[in-house]
Parts: C-alpha cells; sequence; structure tokens
C-alpha cells in the first residue's frame, strides 16, 4: 500500500570498528557513534540531514558520559536537538527504535538518531597495561534515570532500576550472565531428553552456523571459519568458562564498535531527497519482560515473554515465522537462540542470524543490535520486498523488544503492543532462601578457573512442594562428574549453609 507522510522509516544506517592496539590513541566510544552517525547520513544519500535531526539518543554503555547524546547533537551540528538515553540492556536498541518509530508517527518527532557505541577491546587493553582512561569510569548507577541526576541531563529517559537478582541466587554467589545462561542450557538438555555428547554436538553445530554467517558478513569482528569440532573442543584459545559453554559460546564484548540509524517519516524522507531504495519500514513491534526473578519463573527453559510478544507480533502483522526472510535472534549464548527459536516457531536449522551473532560478529555489550538492525536494514534494501525479524534480549533472558521490517510499506500504521500483564499473569515460583534437607537437581552450571580446571558448581533445586532454592557443590570428584554425566533429575540434599550432596 501507498503509505502516508507520517509512516516511519529507516533511512540511514552504518557500522564502525576500530582495531587500534594502543590504548591511548583508541578512539572512544563517542568518537565512534560520531563517525557512524555521519556514516549513517552517507548511506541516506543526504548528509545535510544531521542538521536537521530534532532528537539524538544514545543506548547506554560501559562508559562514563552523563548526556552522549548532547555531545553527539551538538559535533554533527543539531545542537537543539532533544537528547535521550537508556539504561543498560541488551532490549534497549529495538524497545528505543520502536518508541522512535511512534514519535516520528505521532508527529512529535521530524528526524530522530539512534547511536551507540562500545570499546570493550580498549578498554581491556588499559586494564592489562594500567592505563585509566578518561572517557571509562561511570558517574552513576548505571541503571539510574540521569534525568533525575541534575547537570546536563538528556530529555529521554528509556529504562529501568529494578534489582534483577534475587536474595536467594545472590546468597549462594549467583549473579553473572556466564552462570545463568549455562543453567538455561543445561535445563533445555534435560527438558529435550538429550544425551550429554549428542547436546554439546548439537549446539556446537548450531554455532558453527552462526560462525558461518560471521564469515560472509563484512561488518563481524571474527570472520574466521571454525569448525562445530572447533568451537566445542577446549584449547588454547577456547578455554572452558562455564560448562557446558567454552569461550567461543560466549559473547564476545572485547570489541570496539559502534553503529547508528536515521529514522525519519515517509513525507519528510520526500521532502529531503532520500532516495526510496534507502527506505525500510517497521511494521510492528512488541515487547514485554519474564519474570524479573530467575528464581520466581515456572521453568528454566522457556520464556512466555518471547511466546506471548512473537505471537502477537505476527498476529498484528499478518504474518507467520515461516515468512521471514532474514532473522536475527538475540545470541549472547546459545541457550538464547533455542529459547526463543522454540517459542517464535522458527526451525533451529535455518539461518537465524544475520550478523553471525554475538560471539563472532561481536557483542558490544547493550548495542548489537544496532548491528543486526543495521545488518537486516542491508540485506532487506539488496532483496525489496523481503522481509526480517529482529529479537532483542536484555537481562538473563528477561527483557525482550521484537520488530518486523521490510522494503514494502505496511498494510495498516505501524502497531506496537505490550504484553507485561500477560506475562505477569504466568505462573510464578515460590522461593526458599535457605533450605535444609531434600531436594531435585533442576539444572546446574560448573564453573571454571582461569586455568580451566572446574572449582564449584551452582545449582538450581526444587523441592517437594515446588519451591525453588539455590545451592553450590564444593566436592571436587562431583563437580568433575557434572560434567560428563546428566545431574539434573538427580536426587539430592542441601543443607542449611546451601552446599548440595547429590546421590
Amino acid at each position: 500500500m501507498a503509505a502516508d507522510d507520517r509512516t516511519p522509516i529507516f533511512v540511514g544506517v552504518a557500522q564502525v570498528e576500530q582495531r587500534e592496539d594502543d590504548p591511548n590513541a583508541a578512539k572512544e566510544p563517542l568518537d565512534l557513534m560520531v563517525q557512524a552517525v555521519e556514516a549513517a547520513a552517507q548511506d541516506c544519500g543526504v548528509p545535510g540531514i544531521l542538521q536537521k535531526a530534532d532528537s539524538v539518543r544514545v543506548v547506554r554503555g560501559i562508559w562514563g558520559y552523563a548526556n552522549p547524546a548532547r555531545q553527539v547533537a551538538e559535533r554533527i551540528g543539531a545542537s537543539g536537538a532533544e537528547t535521550g538515553l537508556t539504561s543498560l540492556g541488551g532490549n534497549y536498541v529495538q524497545s528505543l527504535t520502536n518508541r522512535s518509530f511512534l514519535d516520528i508517527q505521532s508527529g512529535k518527532n521530524e528526524i530522530v538518531i539512534v547511536c551507540g557505541g562500545e570499546c570493550g577491546r580498549t578498554q581491556s587493553r588499559a586494564r592489562k597495561a594500567g592505563i585509566e582512561l578518561a572517557w571509562n569510569p561511570l558517574t552513576r548507577e548505571p541503571g539510574a534515570n540521569p534525568t533525575t541526576q541534575g547537570g546536563d541531563a538528556p530529555e529521554i529517559f528509556l529504562g529501568s532500576d529494578k534489582v534483577t537478582r534475587h536474595e536467594a541466587e545472590m546468597k549462594r554467589g549467583i549473579a553473572l550472565p556466564i552462570q545463568f545462561y549455562p543453567m538455561f542450557e543445561t535445563a533445555l538438555r534435560h527438558a529435550n531428553g538429550e544425551s550429554v555428547e549428542g547436546h554439546l554436538k548439537r549446539i556446537s553445530e548450531l554455532w558453527a552456523g552462526f560462525n558461518k554467517v560471521a564469515v560472509e558478513n563484512p561488518n563481524a569482528w571474527i570472520r574466521k571459519p571454525l569448525s562445530a569440532e572447533d568451537i566445542r573442543t577446549p584449547s588454547a584459545g577456547n578455554r572452558p568458562i562455564s560448562y557446558p559453554y567454552s569461550k567461543l559460546m560466549n559473547s564476545n564484548n572485547s570489541v570496539d564498535q559502534g553503529a547508528a540509524l536515521i529514522l525519519t517519516s515517509v513525507g519528510k524522507a520526500r521532502a529531503l531527497g532520500v532516495p526510496e531504495d534507502r527506505w525500510v519500514y517497521p511494521h510492528a513491534g512488541t515487547e514485554a519482560w519474564d519474570h524479573l526473578y530467575v528464581s520466581e519463573r515456572d521453568n528454566l527453559h522457556t520464556s512466555p515473554a518471547i511466546r506471548l510478544t512473537s505471537r502477537k507480533l505476527f498476529e498484528l502483522t499478518g504474518y507467520s515465522a515461516d515468512q521471514m526472510d532474514h532473522v536475527d535472534i538475540y545470541s549472547c549464548f546459545p541457550a538464547a537462540v533455542q529459547v526463543s527459536a522454540n517459542e517464535i516457531g522458527l526451525s533451529q536449522d535455518r539461518p537465524l542470524t544475520v550478523t553471525g551473532g554475538l560471539t563472532f560478529a561481536g557483542g558490544p555489550l547493550n548495542n548489537y543490535v544496532m548491528h543486526s538492525v543495521a545488518r537486516t536494514v542491508d540485506l532487506l534494501r539488496a532483496k525489496p520486498g523481503s522481509k526480517g525479524l529482529v529479537t532483542a534480549n536484555g537481562g538473563l533472558l528477561t527483557k525482550h523488544a521484537l520488530c518486523i521490517y521490510s522494503t514494502d510499506a505496511p498494510d495498516q500504521p505501524f502497531a506496537w503492543a505490550n504484553l507485561q500483564d500477560e506475562v505477569d499473569a504466568m505462573p510464578r515460583r515460590e522461593v526458599k532462601v535457605d533450605h535444609d534437607g531434600a531436594v531435585t537437581v533442576e539444572s546446574y552450571v560448573v564453573m571454571y578457573d582461569a586455568d580451566a580446571a572446574p572449582t564449584q558448581a551452582h545449582a538450581a533445586c526444587l523441592l517437594d512442594d515446588g519451591r525453588r532454592t539455590w545451592a553450590n557443590v564444593t566436592d571436587a570428584d562431583t563437580v568433575d562428574a557434572m560434567t560428563k554425566a546428566e545431574f539434573c533429575g538427580r536426587a539430592g540434599r542441601v543443607n542449611g549453609e546451601g552446599e548440595l550432596s547429590v546421590h
């Protein structure tokens, strides 16, 4: 259908990177943002669009800028633009673009620039060299609302400062994604009835497929071909991190990457002379969060939020999962991809990434999805009429945002839906912080030290009455055995100090 003048579109996208070895000579994240924004303006064919931008919005990163959007705006000649910032979370690129589409459609904004950048590689090198980077220190709590912090605060803040770790998890030292996602993985293995060996082979083949896509992606950080055996076999460059994941199954945060998106309306694009072959339309977006605490989720191998948001997304657009020509599922770890594919109804035999994922394309923390959106836009332009699905995930498989894109105009205005009320109504487990008695092992992860030696295991356990508790295993023989045999479903006992012994 012919789009009306207020229909939101992407007109420019760009991705940039740097591989400077000297932290003192490397560009900082703000420089990468500006570089990406300027490249996106070139991509749209109208470089002067930057000076006309009325809003610049930045996805929060691991850096200390108070209002980077203001600095970007000033450097591109749009000093009077409204500014925005998100809190931390891999979902916020898509959440921010969804909001921006609505702002353009409503007439609130004419031209919105969304950008972000991370310099994890430079930060890592600086730490090792004992160098302090002026832009690196965080100036406030990462999740804090900057509009309440004083100073040059952005006008828009999108995010949350809610605590996402339950007391029961924290008490056992379980707080990191590298601890939780492997537990989602072993729960999936058990739910699928797979053998330990067969499961590891399967997920390494899944990840080898992601690597194959990265090899063909000109913006991917790692383009070296790797086999499934390379990915699943521990080596000097692929040490075990947290069973069953080796380094090559983890997000690669040691990258310096930036990206930018330019959004406007059909009417404004025409007025500016942006060629129509640059236009990509959002058709619909949906969002919801799973239960904030992993402890309270009904199980560890499904996601009601992804299920409900994807179902609503297809309802709003009239499309189905099988009609998606390009798919990029958020891919911090293999578990995230499998859970999403299961809930959306996508075969794991088809390509589930357009970039190569956070391991191979690069994992610039909260900004990865900007790269997957930019790559999707490029692919859609190369195949007019095709459709692309992008999913975003923040937290511990917690915060989800999805969108469908195409070069074809939608049949109705861009639609957005939040399914939070429906997700909140889903079953919620009760939690016992300290337990002394019998349990059944629900899932577990084995942690390794820097020398690749297994140190301890963390386990999610279920009581006979259905409550969940958390426990640790420190017995060396048991910890080692947990990397070789299935322990999910086994009976055990937790003492009052959180130590698990398995029968």
